[in-house]
């Protein structure tokens, strides 16, 4: 009898990307097609007619969120590519790293704005499967900053030419940072 041998590194990088995708996608999908927050259209009598001071953390927050029907179709597009990224071993880690700001804004919004603490454990969830992604992932991850950092991957150092490299990167860096100032305080904070 044949036995099976299972990487379970592989079993559960699979598992966080299929749990992932579908609750995200699902969020996405609900965002798109205007079944999350209040727009101007859908907002409800007793919320409209609250004011400011009256209203509570969720009708405020709930309101804002629907206010821009572009800011909802950026988030809801934007989690939509990063979670079907996550299907495919060679795009996982760009969806991961797509969704992870994003589940950072949830997971503040939901602490500050929301009473329901069932939605941010699954906010939590979801980010702690994102933040799994990457350590079960952590060498493809150190070679790719390794790579960035102009380091050859058998290299500890950086040589003399990635060291001129990042000088003159650095040196560019500033030379933009210094004009983007510039237009910045031109135009007005």
């Amino acid at each position: 009898m044949k036995s099976f041998n299972f990487d379970w590194q592989e079993v559960l990088d699979l598992t966080f990307r299929i749990y992932v995708f579908v609750f995200l996608t699902t969020y996405a999908l609900g965002k798109l097609t205007g079944g999350q927050f209040y727009t101007p259209e859908t907002i409800p009598d007793e919320v409209a007619q609250l004011t400011l001071a009256n209203a509570n953390n969720f009708e405020l927050g709930w309101t804002f969120m629907g206010r821009s029907y572009g800011y909802i179709l950026f988030i809801g597009i934007s989690q939509l590519i990063g979670s079907t990224m996550l299907l495919f071993r060679k795009t996982k880690l760009i969806g991961a790293a797509i969704l992870v700001p994003i589940q950072v804004n949830i997971i503040v919004f939901d602490i500050f704005f929301l009473d329901n603490n069932g939605s941010l454990a699954s906010a939590c969830i979801y980010f702690s499967m994102l933040m799994g992604l990457f350590l079960l992932n952590k060498t493809q991850i150190e070679n790719a900053i390794k790579s960035l950092l102009i380091m050859g991957t058998s290299s500890k150092s950086l040589s003399k030419k990635g060291l001129i490299r990042l000088g003159l990167s650095l040196l560019l860096f500033g030379i933009i940072f210094f004009f983007d100032q510039l237009i910045v305080n031109a135009l007005g904070h």
